[in-house]
């Protein structure tokens, strides 16, 4: 809530200086390029994103934050040599009022000149840090990293429809119907000793996802003891005449930090066939946790 009046402070400003100062420079930001980094110390996987807004420095002074479109066009007060810099952000765990600079991703940075009256486009480009750690399940391997749990009336499997299929090889898919109408599964990074997260640390779920079906996320706190599953955020079904493909951030560090000690982690889906519907469809890709 601080942020949304934060930003509609700023836009305020800029349109009374706009009115007292007619002569401004104009700056021109493009979508986001997110770009392999050569110095990663651990495997990316595809580089999927959705920077979907970008916080604007000039000479260390925030211009302002706003929604990157093909056509966003920014007003500065300032001309001469300056410096720029642009930070990628994120809707957290999806909500459009709630924009964070994405922590695992470097800011886009140019030393440039302004001009009055005169428009700088600039292409921002981003790669995770160098140090970034990631579990991934992609689904290109035999071996997927998804138990269904033995409840499960549906279970996940691989496919490769061309008319669905965005980027490699496979991914993830769950149908409901009135007879299997419930899937539960959860990931299984503990095979690969990524099942670890930092306590007090950014830790996120990155998910690439095509639904007509509503599915429920959640993270399993693990211990020698007991299991607990705490549910988190719903990806929310789309109509199957415009179903896409979305990407969520889901923000893990209030769970994750509030666990008990001696914990691991795993990640839950639970769909249960929408009301009223005779069929759904779940597809997931690109399934990442994220951090530091």
């Amino acid at each position: 809530m601080k942020q949304f009046f934060l930003f509609m402070i700023v836009g305020l400003m800029l349109n009374s200086c706009i009115k007292n100062n007619p002569d401004p420079s104009w700056i021109e930001i493009t979508p986001w390029t997110l770009v392999a980094n050569s110095n990663s110390q651990y495997p990316t996987g595809e580089l999927t994103h959705s920077f979907s807004d970008a916080w604007v420095y000039v000479n260390d002074e925030l211009i302002g934050v706003f929604q990157v479109t093909d056509t966003l066009k920014i007003p500065v007060l300032k001309s001469g040599a300056v410096n720029i810099k642009i930070y990628p952000a994120i809707r957290n765990n999806g909500v459009s009022a709630t924009k964070k600079i994405y922590p695992f991703v470097e800011r886009y940075e140019i030393n440039t000149t302004l001009v009055q009256n005169q428009t700088l486009q600039i292409n921002p480009v981003t790669r995770y840090s160098s140090m970034v750690r990631f579990a991934i399940e992609d689904f290109e391997d035999p071996a997927i990293k998804i138990v269904n749990d033995p409840n499960s009336a549906t279970q996940m499997s691989q496919g490769n429809d061309p008319a669905i299929l965005q980027w490699g090889n496979f991914y993830g898919f769950v149908n409901l119907n009135e007879t299997d109408s419930t899937w539960v599964a959860y990931t299984n990074f503990e095979s690969v000793n990524e099942a670890n997260l930092p306590r007090g640390e950014e830790v996120y779920l990155e998910i690439d996802y095509y639904n007509t079906n509503n599915v429920v996320t959640g993270l399993l706190w693990i211990s020698s003891s007991s299991i607990k599953n705490n549910t988190n955020y719903q990806l929310n079904d789309q109509d199957p005449s415009s179903v896409k493909w979305k990407k969520i951030y889901i923000d893990l560090k209030e769970l994750v930090s509030n666990s008990p000690a001696g914990s691991y982690f795993e990640q839950s889906f639970q769909a249960i066939l929408d009301k009223d519907d005779t069929e759904g469809l779940i597809v997931i890709d690109n399934i990442k946790v994220v951090h530091f």
